[in-house]
């Protein structure tokens, strides 16, 4: 501490008489300003009949719905995918549409795609800006339910079909029925691609079919192109898919396989009943039987794999002739089972790798059904691609190269990503937080429940993260990933987020109140689509609690926290003004506080004083609850708040 400041606070203490110190002014190195950090006016809207006040969706909340029936075939030799896709939607908002938008992801990846385009020459997970490759849809027709021709306008990533009469309001339905190809890139933006095996080609298949963008009450159509950055939006709707690929090829989906016998060996279908059953991985095709012709079925060339999938709001596949099969037994606390499958190649067995991705699956699936809902889905796949990782309902992509601690990680956050957001199903093109940061937060957890905490790594220490975490350069987590450095999205989409909501449970809430007021969070909002206020909402209604000045310094901007010690009085000559210690916040974001004072015993006082104390107030002095002589006081004992500027969180008499 400057010893001109100490010098200038003692004087201040004799001046005063050491009351509780209300005639103490603002002091100008303080950039807090309690009335900014304590507006009441946080929320911008008013409840209405589509979205309560209490956070939970009001008595007319709707969202509409699309259900899907698409053929499709891989033709492994070009890359090529060429499908038919028959889309009813049901409009159930109040309004009647003129038109429908669809989303056409894969046009990103044609030399004019805004996508492509934006790529920076350097590296970036989104693409290559030097790639010559040129993909995109080819849209061969576009029907409507009398099979007569639709008018259609192609932009970008978006595809607007109008319609010959309008749309009806509370229920009215609408049928397209789309012929496209397209040639699935190599690299799709680090979510779908091709990769190249000593044993045949691995497809992992995703934005692989024109999807219905959402309405909601919230923006009307959501027609924000597709860049790479901001993620999915999606409606909720029933799935029938059939893939024909060819015959030495093994297809997964996320999805119910109806037809296992006619594209399995029997010996294989008895392998898959066995992991059905067993709480141990089960071998369903071995590394040997990779390369075996009678492993897979006899066919004259190609085989249709059919699948199902109720109320999801998208699908995703792979195909590989490369693909080691194994699985096991899910267990859900309901008494139902679901099936855990990982497919991949023999590059990826061995070393503490790949053999153990069901294991880890069937692990992750079974704490998150417990701790959050349960999960939803026939099965659980992980497949090992070209792709470092990438979540899709029943179905989740990995890198082939992990191994360890990496593969659990990669496999647990993807698995994660079934609960925020396939289940709850917020809006990522605009919130990428509230899916990654919230599957980041839940992750910690699930990592030290693993296999007695075999990955598990303490969280560390929160003033170091704060130096990265509320950087001044960084953009506020309440940003669009499109409007984020790329170099960010990993601190403000996840961590920063993450560590938000571990701060709001462990240290400010407590477990039990933000416990219930998460699920309840969850529940509200399954298979529905959120804002960022109905989550702010539930968790202030449920756990009883105004939290506006946590929600605006760390999600709504990017403030920084530093709470320090200015004043602490060990000798005075009334002994009744002895023990009394005074702090400050220096910067904008205000927290509780923690305080540790240690005396000459060596005894140790904890003292927490609730956030309030910084309503009014940029300082604040109170009563050590001690007659001893103070030797030290430490602010943040346990370093678990994000104070950047530790230095002045500790005072110690040797030091004076």
């Amino acid at each position: 501490m400057n010893k001109l400041r100490t010098a200038y606070l003692a004087v201040t203490v004799m001046l005063v008489g050491f009351s509780p110190l209300t005639g103490w002014t603002q002091n100008a190195e303080s950039n807090y300003d309690y009335t900014e950090a304590f507006n009441p006016f946080f929320y911008t809207n008013n409840g209405n009949e589509y979205r309560s006040a209490s956070g939970m969706p009001g008595p007319k909340y709707w969202q509409n719905a699309a259900d899907y029936n698409i053929s499709a075939r891989l033709n492994d030799q070009t890359n090529e995918i060429t499908a038919t896709v028959i889309l009813e939607y049901t409009n159930n908002s109040p309004d009647e549409l003129d038109f429908i938008w669809l989303q056409l992801d894969q046009n990103m990846f044609t030399q004019e795609g805004r996508g492509h385009l934006i790529v920076p020459l350097t590296k970036s997970r989104y693409g290559n800006a030097r790639s010559d490759f040129d993909g995109g849809y080819d849209i061969q027709s576009v029907a409507l339910a009398n099979n007569r021709a639709a008018e259609y306008l192609i932009n970008d990533t978006r595809m607007q079909v109008f319609l010959p009469e309008p749309l009806q309001p509370n229920g009215g339905k609408a049928t397209l029925t789309i012929d496209y190809s397209y040639t699935v890139p190599n690299y799709g933006a680090d979510r779908t691609g091709v990769l190249e095996t000593q044993n045949g080609k691995i497809f992992a298949i995703a934005q692989w079919f024109p999807r219905v963008a959402v309405y909601d009450d919230i923006m009307g159509w959501n027609t924000l192109p597709y860049t790479g950055p901001g993620e999915f939006y999606l409606e909720y709707g029933d799935y029938n898919v059939e893939i024909t690929a060819p015959a030495n090829h093994i297809v997964v989906m996320g999805g119910e396989l109806l037809n296992p016998e006619e594209v399995y060996t029997a010996e294989q279908v008895e392998r898959l009943d066995q992991a059905r059953k067993s709480d141990e991985t089960v071998i369903i095709r071995s590394a040997e039987e990779v390369t075996q012709p009678n492993s897979r079925p006899k066919s004259d060339g190609e085989l249709t794999w059919k699948f199902k999938l109720q109320n999801s709001r998208d699908v995703a596949w792979a195909s590989s002739p490369a693909f080691i099969i194994d699985g096991a037994k899910i267990n859900l606390p309901s008494g139902n089972t679901s099936l855990a499958l990982s497919a991949y190649p023999v590059e990826s067995d061995g070393g503490n790798g790949w053999e153990r991705s069901t294991e880890y699956t069937k692990a992750s699936i079974e704490f998150y059904s417990n701790m959050l809902m349960e999960y939803p889905y026939p099965v659980a796949i992980n497949v090992a691609a070209d792709v470092g990782g990438m979540e899709y309902p029943a179905i989740v992509f990995c890198s082939y190269k992990s191994k360890g601690r990496g593969l659990w990680g990669v496999t647990d956050h993807e698995f994660g990503h079934i609960w925020f957001p396939m289940i709850v199903g917020n809006n990522e093109r605009l919130h990428a937080w509230m899916d990654e940061g919230f599957n980041t937060f839940i992750n910690d957890l699930s990592t030290a429940a693993f296999n007695n905490g075999e990955y598990h790594r303490a969280s560390g220490d929160a003033n170091r993260m704060a130096l990265a975490l509320t950087r001044p350069d960084l953009e506020p987590v309440m940003t669009t990933p499109q409007n984020m450095q790329e170099r960010n999205i990993g601190a403000l989409a996840y961590y920063k987020p993450g560590f938000g909501l571990t701060l709001l449970r462990n240290e400010i809430l407590g477990p039990e109140r933000f416990d219930r007021a998460f699920r309840t969070y969850l529940h509200r909002w399954a298979y529905k689509h959120p804002t960022p206020d109905d989550f702010f909402r539930t968790i202030e209604n449920v756990a009883g609690e105004n939290l506006s000045w946590f929600w605006r310094g760390w999600f709504k901007n990017n403030w920084r926290f530093d709470q320090g010690i200015v004043m602490v009085i060990t000798d005075a000559s009334n002994p009744n003004d002895r023990g009394y210690i005074t702090i400050e916040n220096f910067e904008k974001m205000p927290m509780p506080v923690v305080v540790d004072i240690t005396t000459e015993s060596g005894k140790v006082h904890r003292v927490k004083l609730p956030v309030e104390i910084w309503e009014r107030n940029n300082t604040w002095t109170f009563k050590a609850p001690t007659d001893e002589k103070i030797v030290t006081v430490q602010l943040d004992p346990d370093k678990v708040y994000p104070d950047h500027n530790p230095d002045n969180n500790r005072w110690d008499i040797t030091e004076q």
